[in-house]
């Protein structure tokens, strides 16, 4: 289960409060970046009820935070019976790993959090696809944080027997299996992609792209020039998957506008 719905399915008499933490580095764009998370939180479905803010020169090898600050946001867990901690940050599987043990419920960082919004944004076969990959690839890191069946090896019996082969290698397999599945299936999206915009290419056909930060107001405006009834939100990635249509310029050329996936700070690339 990925970790957001995770979040949201644990413990459900404590409803769907969130504690948001962000730590100040010195890079710039501190302020813009957190209200870009309590967006995402709310997007996703979560209610942000408390938020620890911290200045750090560098992050903490084990705990991100430190363990004084750590102190902080167990308090406002239980003072907000929050479900799980948001993170507007990357965090390694280690750390995401001890943050769950200190503060006895679920934490998530700001990748976990994008890619579980993807997950129930994707519409596409293809969006959806891509979505699971970046899921996949995100989970084989943190196998050994969600499971409790992990040590466990399996082996033969009388000579046989061994250490065998434990349960993480197995999933770990099942999961590279499955991700060879995926990038060849969306290997076939590309190819067909290419074969559409060399006919483009040939037709002269004019391609036009909307781009900008999500929640910008694209797609509204890509309704008003096509006439198109593109779902429009006020919530960050209310349109995941590309859409497009054909559009008529005033010189009666024809071409074709494509209403993008929105910018956002510190995007995970994959």
């Amino acid at each position: 289960m990925p970790p957001l719905a995770r979040a949201m399915s644990e413990r459900p008499g404590r409803g769907n409060a969130a504690v948001l933490v962000g730590l100040d580095f010195g890079a710039d764009g501190y302020g813009e970046s957190l209200e870009e998370l309590r967006l995402l939180v709310e997007s996703s479905g979560l209610s942000p009820r408390a938020l620890i803010q911290g200045r750090r020169q560098r992050p903490d090898p084990a705990l991100y935070a430190g363990s004084g600050k750590v102190e902080e946001i167990a308090a406002a867990v239980r003072e907000h019976s929050a479900v799980v901690v948001v993170f507007n940050h990357e965090l390694s599987p280690a750390q995401q790993r001890n943050l769950e043990q200190k503060l006895e419920c679920a934490v998530l960082d700001r990748t976990g959090l994008i890619l579980g919004i993807f997950a129930r944004r994707a519409r596409s076969h293809e969006g959806k696809l891509q979505v699971e990959l970046a899921q996949l690839e995100y989970a084989s890191t943190r196998l050994v944080r969600g499971w409790t069946h992990l040590e466990r090896q399996r082996g033969g019996r009388g000579f046989l027997g061994g250490m065998g082969e434990t349960q993480i290698e197995v999933d770990r397999r099942l999961i590279g299996n499955r991700v060879k599945v995926l990038k060849d299936k969306l290997q076939q999206f590309k190819r067909r992609r290419d074969v559409q915009r060399r006919a483009r290419v040939r037709g002269e056909v004019l391609s036009v792209s909307l781009v900008g930060y999500t929640n910008a107001g694209k797609s509204t405006l890509f309704n008003l020039l096509t006439r198109a009834q593109v779902s429009t939100s006020s919530r960050l990635f209310a349109t995941l998957d590309p859409t497009v249509r054909l559009l008529r310029l005033e010189s009666r050329r024809p071409a074709l506008l494509s209403d993008t996936v929105g910018f956002i700070r510190k995007l995970p690339t994959h």
